[in-house]
């Protein structure tokens, strides 16, 4: 289960497929969090993967960390926080990497390049240098580093890599290697693993393939590098993803582009009557996910 709770973001990244802003103000309401933790642990959930915009900035996210970390912990599940590392150098945030610590969060933090003029391009001015210093802070206490928390659950720490552009991603096994080798000669930094995600045509991205004129050539890019071998690990297979309203989707993408999921309400309903079948809603933008080694929240998927 991925959850979305607001749209609200300290960045305005150029591939922002759901164009969160700092001027952004939709945010999950307890009541729907509520919802969301009694159908993750009334269900077979396994994973609650926690989204924004800058998901931190939810008045409520301190408090959904924490009972979502209890039930995973007692169903051998776990939690994942999606964090873009520059909302822990702010004012009010600095604490957050210790408590991701004691709960035993995975952090899945977002780092277009390592090189400071290619992220500073995407995500703006000055982010490059915060976002090596939020990796810092979460080197500092154990992630990234292989140990594990006073409870015994592993301190994973799992950066997430956007093209800088209107192409795929590389592979992700030499892309990781790459990664591993720059950071820790550049800055003394290291993580576990690398996921690359093909930029989705949906939200700011797709604003930006139509004022450059390439959005058609985009899609054919994607649809020429269809692989069938990434059909069976398409993560709207095996995810929901639940909107900051609590309206059900098949991924982010469709939450995105206003495409409910077919055949099920909102995650009130989920909560009482568990997911039902359902028929997975496509488009075009689906190609995304299935050209070259695919793309999921999880990273490449052939």
């Amino acid at each position: 289960m991925q959850v979305n709770i607001g749209n609200r973001c300290n960045l305005s990244c150029k591939h922002c497929h759901i164009e969160a802003d700092t001027d952004k103000t939709d945010q999950m309401a307890l009541e729907t969090m509520k919802a969301c933790l009694l159908a993750f642990g009334s269900f077979s959930f396994s994973v609650l993967d926690i989204t924004g915009g800058a998901p931190e900035l939810n008045d409520n996210y301190e408090w959904f960390i924490t009972e979502a970390s209890s039930l995973a912990k007692a169903k051998n599940g776990k939690v994942i926080t999606r964090t873009n590392l520059v909302i822990v150098t702010e004012p009010g945030y600095e604490h957050l990497p210790t408590r991701w610590s004691e709960l035993g969060v995975e952090v899945a933090a977002s780092l277009p390049h390592y090189e400071q003029r290619t992220t500073d391009r995407q995500r703006g001015e000055g982010v490059f240098e915060r976002t090596i210093e939020g990796l810092r802070a979460l080197n500092a206490i154990g992630y990234g580093k292989g140990i594990s928390n006073q409870a015994g659950q592993p301190l994973v720490l799992n950066l997430v890599v956007n093209p800088n552009g209107a192409f795929l991603p590389p592979s992700q096994s030499s892309a990781e290697r790459e990664y591993r080798q720059n950071l820790s000669e550049r800055y003394g930094v290291s993580f576990d693993h690398l996921l690359t995600i093909t930029n989705n045509p949906t939200g700011r991205f797709r604003t930006f393939l139509n004022e450059k004129g390439i959005y058609d050539t985009y899609l054919k890019r994607l649809f020429d590098a269809f692989n069938p071998a990434t059909l069976e690990n398409m993560m709207c297979r095996f995810q929901l993803s639940i909107a900051w309203d609590g309206g059900i989707y098949d991924c982010d993408f469709n939450q995105t582009l206003k495409q409910p999921i077919k055949g099920q309400g909102t995650i009130f309903d989920i909560a009482t009557q568990g997911p039902l079948p359902r028929t997975i809603n496509f488009g075009d933008h689906c190609y995304a996910c299935t050209a070259g080694a695919g793309s999921s929240c999880g990273g490449a998927t052939a």
